[in-house]
């Protein structure tokens, strides 16, 4: 994806610098301390050749959280599927514990229910927070020998016990995490049957960020200092933005801590502190305490090959989602620092660079790291859809990723790789994180959202003893297993020669994350779309191209299945600054793909609208330029319709054939308009040919004088219709549309036929 990247005046060279070499003294002046930094990590993450091949391996059933939802994220799942893994007992079984309060064990695939913990604990909570309700289960490596197995759930704030360290602040917002042993009196059983008693209970004083993981390193044999220790990764409990908790040594919060399920010398007696911890003998330091200085420590792993390394995906705040190597000892910093740069909570839109204080304070930095490059025209500090799903090193025989360290974006469902040798804990610059193609089994590349039908993924990974690999999402509550990898080139649906003038383009194929009622700018502009009255049903199981996979429906009032115009756009009264390319412009091209699916015009109107860039000045209606099916001398024609000055007159091209051989029902065209408004010239261009056509204003309506259209920004951009900000329905269209494009100069014909042709051969 193309992203506008901003860095502030002079500072950029400093500020990059301080961004790969933290621990050098990034800044010798006060002011640069200052000066934010708006793009953490300039590099995204870079598209591979290489792809995993996904096989529906299971579908676990569906289930609701068991109270009223605070968070429409946690309602509109399907289930809350967190995990998949094997049990430590030869028996192949894999286990798949559900928040909402189910542990899951399945064989060949085919699932039944191990343990419902819910219905354990009569105060269990699983509808507030994200991570509320059943997280994690970890059998014990001598699970098949004692029948031991630890899970994690939260309770109501008002359920009775005894925090095992002081608790946070306590509101009416509360979650209490509560780790428990079970203990089978058959471990080889296909439910659960025996006792359990509870060892390890803390009071958080929000909802978020609780205890995410438990788990053992099944890496450590007999003998090891680690074998048969469990760690516990413990958030800040969502106030680390506005306290020191992941700093203070004498609280859980913002912790991984490791104990001994088996001893007894903790606080409350019902669990041991390995006499190995980093911090056992430190006075005021909890001795449980292993790595600190976290916001949300979500998923852990250990290397199975090579030296057992382990690592963390932590989730940031508002810019950086970060892979760590951990070590015992380590400190990451916040809510001193995010990644490698300092936090701000007065302003948490930027991160800024290092003091000195900071640089040589003994943090520990990412192995790896991406930000979240919000939209343009979503705020800043707002949800942009992404949180970091930390996964595995590969070790099985998936030709191309051996060695790789898999994980992914959870939200979005975008899965990445960063090769293993280049995640160098000392190094002062990060391992380069590659983005893997999907494909289903019959080769198709898909996204995640295809797979899951729904924007927000909930992506997770898991594993089993035979090293396979597998994907699986809250949003449908299935599991994929990775059968194979798949070599291709990857797809670039923009003309090299063109992308430069590609201001904004929607495929319709990338849902926003943190609300998929809107689409994401495939341009250099960043603007985020927004899906009018129809939302994400609008996104149809339909491609104009080969490689293509959804398209956007439109409806008038009339044939809409809410009721309302379905149609899609942007508009800002004072002006779309992500559209500043199209201020002053000497031409613009409007293109994309159109294919007419139900009544045009609707009746009661004489126009039919497709897509085009508002004017400076314009209600929603007025338009720079446009592609639009209006009467011309008493006939409907295709035109090409723009406006150079904002507050004067319009001219119109209109094409010579009837428009409905132009754009037969049910029947996908590429259709093109390019405006040049230096000299007055417009064309249209249907599947890549220029049509004949005519202007229909005689004389000079541009009043041209060789310069570009008004220097103002368009209030936006609409499709299907006018007034995107929703207001009275005009001119509506009936149908789907697919790969809009909209460029800041006036195309040549052979450009526009290239880009044709490109899309039409598969990129």
């Amino acid at each position: 994806m193309r992203t506008t990247r901003s860095w502030v005046g002079a500072a950029a060279a400093l500020l990059l610098a301080a961004t790969l070499n933290p621990l050098a003294s990034p800044a010798t002046a006060d002011d640069h301390f200052d000066t934010p930094i708006t793009d953490p990590i300039p590099q995204d993450p870079v598209p591979s050749t290489l792809g995993l091949v996904l096989e529906e391996y299971a579908q676990l059933p569906a289930s609701t959280p068991n109270g009223p939802v605070t968070d429409g994220r946690i309602g509109s799942r399907h289930n809350r599927i967190n995990y998949v893994g094997e049990l430590p007992d030869g028996s192949g079984r894999l286990q798949v514990p559900d928040l909402n309060g189910t542990l899951y064990l399945l064989e060949d695939g085919q699932q039944h229910v191990y343990l419902d913990v819910k219905q354990r604990f009569p105060h269990f909570l699983s509808w507030r927070g994200l991570g509320s309700g059943f997280g994690f289960a970890a059998f014990h490596p001598e699970f098949g020998e004692n029948g031991k197995l630890y899970t994690v759930h939260t309770e109501v704030p008002t359920a009775p016990g005894e925090s095992t360290y002081p608790p946070q602040r306590l509101t009416s917002s509360s979650v209490t995490s509560v780790v428990t042993e079970w203990t089978a009196d058959d471990p080889s059983a296909d439910t659960f049957a025996g006792t359990s008693r509870e060892i390890f209970r803390f009071r958080f004083g929000g909802q978020i960020h609780a205890i995410q993981q438990i788990d053992f390193n099944h890496t450590a044999a007999p003998g090891d200092e680690d074998y048969g220790l469990l760690y516990l990764a413990v958030g800040d409990g969502g106030i680390g933005v506005s306290s020191d908790v992941p700093q203070d040594m004498s609280t859980p919060s913002g912790k991984i801590l490791r104990i001994d399920p088996l001893g007894d010398n903790s606080p409350n007696g019902q669990y041991g502190i390995p006499e190995t911890n980093p911090f056992v003998d430190e006075p005021g330091a909890l001795g449980e305490i292993y790595a600190v200085g976290m916001r949300d420590p979500h998923r852990f792993s250990w290397d199975v090959g090579g030296e057992h390394r382990m690592f963390l995906g932590h989730i940031g705040q508002h810019a950086v989602e970060a892979v760590y190597d951990v070590d015992a000892g380590d400190n990451f910093g916040w809510p001193v620092i995010e990644g490698r740069l300092a936090y701000r909570n007065e302003n948490q839109c930027y991160l800024y660079p290092l003091t000195d204080e900071m640089a040589q304070a003994g943090y520990d930095y990412p192995v790896a790291s991406y930000d979240h490059d919000p939209p343009a025209n979503w705020p800043c500090n707002s949800d942009s859809g992404h949180a970091i799903s930390g996964g595995l090193v590969h070790r099985g025989d998936l030709s191309g990723l051996k060695g790789k360290y898999v994980f992914g974006d959870l939200v979005e469902g975008r899965v990445f790789y960063t090769d293993l040798e280049e995640m160098d804990d000392d190094a002062a610059t990060e391992a380069p994180i590659h983005e893997l193609a999907l494909y289903d089994t019959d080769g198709t590349r898909m996204r995640m959202p295809d797979f899951v039908g729904d924007g927000r993924i909930d992506l997770r990974f898991g594993t089993d003893s035979e090293n396979n690999l597998f994907l699986l999402a809250k949003g449908n509550g299935k599991i994929w297993k990775v059968v194979d990898t798949k070599r291709a080139p990857v797809p670039k649906e923009i003309e090299p020669g063109l992308a430069d003038d590609l201001v904004a383009a929607y495929d319709f194929e990338h849902p926003f994350a943190a609300n998929d009622a809107y689409e994401e700018d495939q341009g250099s502009s960043g603007t985020l779309l927004q899906l009018i009255n129809g939302g994400e049903r609008m996104r149809v199981d339909d491609g104009a191209y080969p490689g293509s996979n959804n398209a956007l429906q439109i409806h008038s009032a009339a044939e809409s299945p809410t009721g309302q115009a379905w149609k899609a756009g942007v508009w800002d009264a004072d002006g779309e600054e992500s559209l500043s390319a199209f201020n002053g412009a000497k031409g613009i091209t409007v293109m994309g793909w159109f294919k007419m699916t139900g009544t045009n015009p609707t009746a009661g109107y004489n126009a039919i609208g497709l897509a085009g860039v508002l004017s400076g000045n314009s209600d929603g209606h007025g338009v720079r330029a446009l592609l639009e099916l209006i009467q011309v001398n008493g006939e409907l024609r295709l035109v090409a319709l723009g406006r150079r000055i904002d507050t004067g007159a319009s001219q119109t091209f209109a094409a010579s054939e009837d428009w409905r051989d132009l754009l037969p029902q049910d029947e996908w065209v590429h259709i093109a308009a390019t405006f040049d408004y230096t000299t007055g010239e417009m064309a249209l261009y249907r599947n890549g040919e220029a049509l004949d056509g005519f202007y229909t204003n005689a004389g000079d309506p541009w009043q041209l004088d060789g310069s570009g259209t008004s220097p103002t920004d368009p209030r936006g951009i609409k499709i299907g219709g006018s007034f995107p900000q929703n207001g009275t329905e005009r001119n509506p269209c009936n149908c789907r549309m697919d790969t809009l494009m909209f460029f800041d100069t006036d195309l040549s014909g052979s450009e526009v036929a290239r880009q044709y042709r490109r899309l039409t051969r598969g990129g």
